[in-house]
């Protein structure tokens, strides 16, 4: 069960919240897993490291008119992917840089928090938008990597049915595209504690026929010192909008 929770660890490293699970038997505690996969032990770090981390205590930026990229910092180098992903989302949902929450949360780093992307936009993405900062993380893992995390269980399991007197994951849709994926979609309220504290966010994850996973977690953001900002009052993308993020091939590897 273990190693299915450190399935998407690759959406950044534990920040003390969880990450998703393949079904109900480990739903709550792996759908924590997934949401609180921000943070990195000193001694396993494994997130992205690369684009803008911002200064915590930095003062948001003024409301966007549309998508934009936030010039680069001194913290983390540049990788060029936000300026990739800003062209794939809606044009009004802030300013976008690239971060590693690894750095932002347990002061890792760049070396420590070293990025090892499977996908092309794969990493975490500060949003500013009204004076608040959401998050955008992306994730993908190959197939030969999710077999061998999750040791034989199902990865395209039904997240969304209850199992052993859990419940139902909040809002959760279930998707059997005709292709063969799989797209999973729900609502987590984040009352689980812990530090850092994150606000109320929307999880995916995308199973493909190959045996791939991407996951992808949109969150309003932290509540903590750490925070670069106050939260969004809303998640960076509605549910429709992450959909069609999700279902993007510019996320998928190049073949």
């Amino acid at each position: 069960m273990n190693d299915v929770h450190e399935l998407l660890g690759r959406v950044a490293a534990d920040a003390g919240q969880p990450v998703i699970s393949t079904q109900a038997v480990y739903a709550g505690a792996a759908r924590v897993r997934l949401r609180r996969r921000v943070t990195v032990s000193a001694a396993a770090l494994a997130v992205v490291a690369a684009g803008v981390v911002a200064v915590p205590g930095l003062a948001p930026a003024a409301k966007p008119k549309e998508s934009s990229v936030a010039a680069p910092a001194e913290l983390a180098g540049n990788t060029g992917r936000a300026e990739q992903l800003v062209k794939l989302l809606p044009k009004d949902v802030g300013s976008v840089e690239q971060v590693s929450l690894a750095v932002i949360i347990k002061n890792a780093t760049p070396e420590q928090a070293e990025e090892h992307p499977v996908g092309p936009l794969d990493g975490q993405y500060a949003v500013r938008r009204d004076g608040g900062v959401g998050y955008l993380t992306v994730s993908m893992m190959a197939a030969e990597s999710v077999a061998k995390k999750f040791g034989g269980l199902d990865p395209a399991a039904d997240l969304c049915k209850p199992n052993r007197g859990e419940h139902r994951p909040a809002d959760c849709v279930r998707e059997e595209l005709p292709d063969g994926r799989v797209l999973t979609i729900w609502s987590d309220p984040m009352k689980y504690g812990g530090t850092p504290l994150w606000g109320p966010e929307l999880v995916g994850r995308l199973t493909l026929k190959d045996g791939g996973l991407l996951a992808v977690r949109n969150s309003t953001g932290l509540k903590s010192k750490q925070a670069q900002g106050p939260l969004r009052k809303t998640p960076p993308l509605t549910r429709a909008q992450m959909r069609t993020l999700m279902l993007s091939p510019e996320l998928m590897p190049k073949k």
